[in-house]
């Protein structure tokens, strides 16, 4: 290496940089610096903590003041609602009757209007002279037919006609048969009075639920 290039790397008048401190007293300074980073994290963690709880507080107190006053108003409609009890207790009662109405009326069939039916059928010289009305009622299942081909059935007519010429029995029951609720009729004995000379005729008719009044029932609109 040559002097000239040795005399341009030196360096005259720099600054000295020897630390003579021991080493601990630089770990010791480091030390007390990362105590002081860990204070300053714990104060700024217990500050978002105490925040949180207060905001939890603040929040819990809104809910608790909104839950009474619910309750409050709840207790205020239920005091409203105890001026209107009799009133309930009778719009119950009321219910109650028109259910009982429903289900006592629920087998009922104006006889009276159903019968005038059956002597509409028959011609005009043949007269009712008997009848027998069988019929179901709410709380028991009539009795069905055994027999095959015959329909359900919710009561049975059975009655005696008088008439003054030899009676044309499939004409009277083509007749019944455009009654309401008909399910079948079976035609009886027919006989001859010979004091009065009228024929008797004794027909045995079953009806149906369409027979039914249905008095309290609404009807669709």
């Amino acid at each position: 290496m040559s002097r000239k290039d040795v005399s341009d790397d030196l360096i005259i008048g720099g600054e000295p940089r020897v630390d003579l401190l021991p080493p601990e007293v630089l770990k010791h300074r480091k030390a007390k610096a990362m105590r002081r980073s860990l204070g300053i994290g714990v104060v700024g963690l217990l500050v978002v903590v105490l925040a949180g709880t207060a905001g939890a507080m603040f929040l819990s107190n809104q809910a608790q003041e909104k839950l009474l006053a619910e309750q409050s108003l709840t207790s205020d409609l239920l005091a409203e609602q105890t001026q209107y009890g009799e009133v309930r207790t009778a719009q119950a009662q009321v219910d109650l009757v028109k259910a009982a109405q429903l289900v006592g009326v629920s087998t009922e069939i104006d006889w009276n209007l159903y019968l005038q039916g059956v002597q509409a059928t028959l011609p005009t010289s043949v007269a009712i002279k008997s009848v027998t009305i069988d019929s179901a009622t709410p709380i028991l299942l009539y009795e069905q037919a055994t027999a095959p081909l015959q329909g359900a059935r919710v009561a049975t007519v059975s009655f005696s006609a008088t008439s003054a010429t030899l009676p044309d029995v499939p004409t009277w029951l083509d007749g019944l048969a455009t009654l309401p609720g008909f399910a079948d009729a079976l035609p009886g004995s027919v006989s001859l009075d010979e004091t009065t000379q009228l024929y008797t005729v004794n027909i045995t008719m079953h009806v149906n639920e369409d027979a039914f009044a249905q008095r309290f029932v609404e009807k669709e609109k």
